[in-house]
């Protein structure tokens, strides 16, 4: 009992202290809480949609899959006839049945051809309004969908567009453009998570997505009273054969579920590894705050040691006052958590993602994850300074006004830093000597983490050079005020060490990611420039593939020298050592495509590929499975005939543009698969007349006017979206690592305002000979700046390091450029100046207003 007062009694004297190693425990257990409860909110309202959606049987093609996907790679979802509608209807137990029929193999533009796809990312549905569509939806104003020239949209696409009864809206699918006016709106009775819906009557859904009568995507059928859903899809099952795909109400919903589930499960441990980076952080934090409250409290415990109290007891005092650190900071988290779900839910919401608080999903699980990880971390975290004090000698601490150091220990620990960093290095060179990506991965891995902790205990050392190395270039300008903030920064090395690493971990993620992202831009570019060969490509950026419509369009365009065509498809190989494999990708392009894509052979010419009945092969295909030239495989179309193929060329797998691709020519694509299962298009590359290639420009976009889904891209267009692609998904990265970048900059926060407190008699005698308020300021400016660039240092080092050893994994799969981002790594270091010197303005401005005489006279 004497222990707990004694560690409540610390703890709420030096309340102030904690206050930011609190903050730094808040934010990552929120981190954590709120991604939970956000992609449990986000579970909770897709599995309700699905659950309301879902009819109590459904039928559908055997070759529609499972979770509602309906495009084939003819652009038409997989259909039934309608006559599944009547023979389900006659079996026992349906008491009603209807024909559905939708599709996302589409855009829906209004009438000035703008899209009206949600921005979320969420699918653009079109399909027949049935009786299973209302019983989740209401039309709150206007009428359901009667005739060709009406159509009904869904309520949150109407607010997001400023759509009114009697608008024009165009849907361009496949078979065409269909236009219709806006008869009705309708909302939803479940949260709609983000997708556009719109609704035709059931002959133009038809017409307008099919291209013919008589046809749906799927039966729903409503069970009887009495009849369980297993038991109609028994009934239904027999009725039909095994040519249809039946699935209850709870497979098609879960069927839904896993759909969502892989992308759900992906940002779900994003997030909660960038909170981990956080923690790791939090981390630094918590032990330098309790090492400087120990140094300062040595008199302290060494009178508490001297009056009787045991070892295990001082240990055990500040472990309690770690444990009051982490349930606050932790309670406090949790409820920072859901108030972070909250305010992501609103945040999607302002992106095209509707998410209702009403399903607002906190498990308990979630604070009890939140609360264990942030007593653990912060008691783990006080461990070793705890130790610490507990060896504090009763005698030593009554002589002396803090602790010194160990020098022994500090020795073996930068003994262990430099083994350890060795090791990381000896990882991240057998990473660049890996013949096999996945063997680097593994070395990559283990060469990370060893060269972090490596640096993280070899700090103190580095500290010591790095510190006086910045001194002399940044500090010794500002006279007697720069060498004392340098003196400062060196006088506890291990303090600056703790302080740096923080901000490093941090940064060095920065540094590798920066570097991976401009060397696959940079070796993305410098491909695109080797093997590209035409001037234009074309596709769609929703993934829609070519409607035969648009492909003539691009054709006509009289400044254009060649089009060529590119297909997709799968198809059944069977190779000459025996092996069938299912499903495997065939490429079919026009004979030019060979001139468009300069795709290095290494046996034969792939001009030749596209002979009758020929095709290549990519070199490891052909190891794999004893192909040679003039090897034979049988490839099984799908929705086609077996044809006999040669294979005439063998590729390089080192392509980065249509890697691992095996090609055929159109015509030979065609003399097996019959012309109205022929798959369209998936991208076009065009040519320019010899200097037409402006005007070719300009005419191919007024060519496709009518087709928005699609765009026109020259190469530096198509350079400039991959560039794009991949600083978007950066900066989200960047985003993420921000919190572990505020964790740190609270960290030099606390370490300067503890180390002002530590040093009050200090501070008052050099006031009391001259120093001015003014200059005790810039003081711990300085040396705030200088402890943030150590860490910068330190961390884009680490990182450059990181990201290069990961290029040259990278050049394995063909990304063969390593570039470093000189400008956003001198950025990032410049910024970290500033952020020491924003994590000094409070401490600094505390030290300046110190009474002189009460500073002098403090023990």
């Amino acid at each position: 009992m004497t222990v707990l007062k004694t560690s409540m009694r610390n703890f709420l004297a030096h309340k102030g202290r904690m206050a930011l190693s609190a903050v730094a425990v808040l934010l990552s257990v929120a981190f954590v809480c709120g991604t939970l409860v956000f992609t449990d909110t986000m579970s909770t309202t897709f599995d309700k949609l699905f659950a309301a959606t879902a009819s109590d049987v459904t039928v559908s093609a055997k070759d529609a899959s499972d979770g509602g996907e309906t495009t084939s790679d003819n652009g038409k979802p997989p259909t039934v006839p309608e006559s599944v509608l009547a023979d389900v209807r006659k079996v026992d137990g349906v008491e009603s049945a209807e024909g559905a029929l939708h599709s996302t193999s589409l855009t829906v533009v209004d009438a000035d051809k703008e899209s009206l796809s949600p921005t979320s990312g969420g699918p653009t549905i079109v399909g027949n309004w049935t009786a299973n569509d209302a019983r989740t939806m209401e039309i709150t104003s206007g009428a359901a969908p009667r005739g060709p020239d009406q159509i009904l949209v869904d309520a949150d696409t109407a607010d997001k567009h400023g759509l009114e009864l009697g608008d024009e809206i165009g849907v361009i699918s496949v078979v065409g453009t269909h236009t219709a006016r806006i008869s009705g709106i309708a909302d939803w009775s479940v949260t709609n998570p983000g997708a556009a819906i719109f609704f035709l009557d059931t002959r133009t859904a038809q017409q307008a997505l099919i291209g013919e009568s008589g046809v749906f995507t799927n039966v729903n059928a409503t069970a009887a009273d009495g009849v369980s859903d297993a038991q109609l899809k028994k009934d239904v099952t027999a009725a039909l054969g095994g040519d249809y795909k039946v699935l209850t109400a709870q497979e098609s919903a879960e069927a839904g579920q896993q759909d969502v589930e892989g992308f759900m499960s992906v940002m779900k441990y994003a997030m909660l590894g960038f909170a981990g980076i956080a923690f790791l952080v939090g981390i630094f934090l918590i032990i330098n705050t309790f090492s400087m409250l120990v140094a300062q409290r040595t008199r302290e415990i060494g009178l508490m040691r001297a009056i009787g109290s045991s070892r295990k007891q001082v240990n055990r005092s500040v472990l309690i006052e770690a444990l009051l650190l982490g349930v606050v900071g932790s309670v406090l988290g949790v409820a920072a958590g859901i108030g972070l779900a909250v305010g992501l839910m609103k945040l999607m919401g302002s992106i095209g993602m509707e998410l209702s608080t009403d399903d607002l999903t906190v498990a308990w699980t979630t604070p009890a994850t939140g609360l264990l990880l942030g007593v653990v971390v912060t008691v783990l975290a006080a461990y070793l300074p705890a130790r610490r004090a507990g060896k504090i000698s009763p005698m030593a601490a009554l002589r002396d006004a803090g602790a010194p150091a160990d020098a022994r220990a500090g020795w073996i620990r930068g003994g262990i830093g430099t083994l350890l960093t060795a090791a990381g290095a000896g990882a991240l060179y057998l990473t660049s000597a890996a013949d096999k990506a996945a063997q680097g991965s593994m070395w990559l891995g283990l060469g990370v983490v060893l060269t972090l902790l490596g640096f993280v205990l070899v700090g103190p050392l580095l500290a010591s050079g790095v510190v006086r190395v910045l001194g002399v270039v940044v500090l010794r300008v500002f006279g007697p005020v720069g060498r004392m903030a340098e003196r400062n920064a060196l006088r506890n090395p291990r303090r600056t060490g703790a302080t740096g690493a923080a901000l490093m971990i941090g940064l060095a993620l920065v540094a590798c990611l920066s570097v991976v992202g401009s060397s696959m831009v940079a070796s993305a570019t410098d491909e695109l420039d080797k093997t590209v060969g035409t001037d234009f490509i074309i596709q769609s950026d929703g993934g829609q593939l070519l409607t035969p419509q648009a492909v003539k369009a691009v054709q006509d365009t009289p400044e254009l020298e060649r089009v060529t065509e590119y297909k997709w498809t799968e198809a059944d190989f069977t190779t000459p050592d025996g092996r069938t494999l299912k499903n495997t990708a065939i490429t079919a392009a026009d004979p030019t495509y060979a001139t468009d894509l300069r795709v290095e052979t290494v046996r034969g010419k792939l001009s030749d590929a596209y002979r009758p009945d020929s095709m290549s092969v990519h070199e490891k295909f052909a190891e794999d499975h004893g192909v040679r030239l003039g090897s034979t495989i049988d490839v099984a179309f799908k929705d086609g005939s077996t044809g006999t193929l040669t294979v005439r060329a063998i590729t390089s797998s080192d392509a980065v543009v249509d890697a691992g691709a095996m090609y055929t020519s159109i015509d030979t694509l065609a003399k097996y698969v019959p012309a109205e299962k022929m798959p369209l298009d998936t991208l076009l590359f065009a040519s320019a007349k010899e200097g037409q290639q402006d005007a070719a420009y300009t005419a191919l976009k007024e060519s496709l006017h009518d087709y928005p889904q699609y765009t026109v891209r020259d190469q530096t267009d198509y350079k400039e979206a991959l560039k794009d692609q991949i600083g978007q998904l950066l900066n989200m990265i960047y985003g993420l690592l921000a919190l572990a970048i505020v964790v740190a900059v609270l960290g030099v926060v606390n370490t300067l305002a503890l180390s002002v407190v530590e040093r009050t008699r200090e501070i008052g005698l050099m006031r009391a000979i001259g120093l001015s308020r003014r200059q005790l300021r810039r003081m711990i400016r300085l040396e705030s700046v200088v402890i943030a660039l150590f860490g910068a240092l330190l961390g884009l080092g680490l990182g450059m390091g990181w990201g290069a050893t990961a290029q040259q994994l990278l050049e394995l799969e063909g990304l063969k450029v390593l570039e470093i981002p000189w400008p956003t790594i001198i950025g990032v270091f410049v910024g970290s100046a500033f952020v020491g010197l924003f994590a000094a303005l409070v401490p600094a401005f505390r030290a300046g207003r110190m009474n002189v005489l009460n500073a002098i006279a403090t023990e």
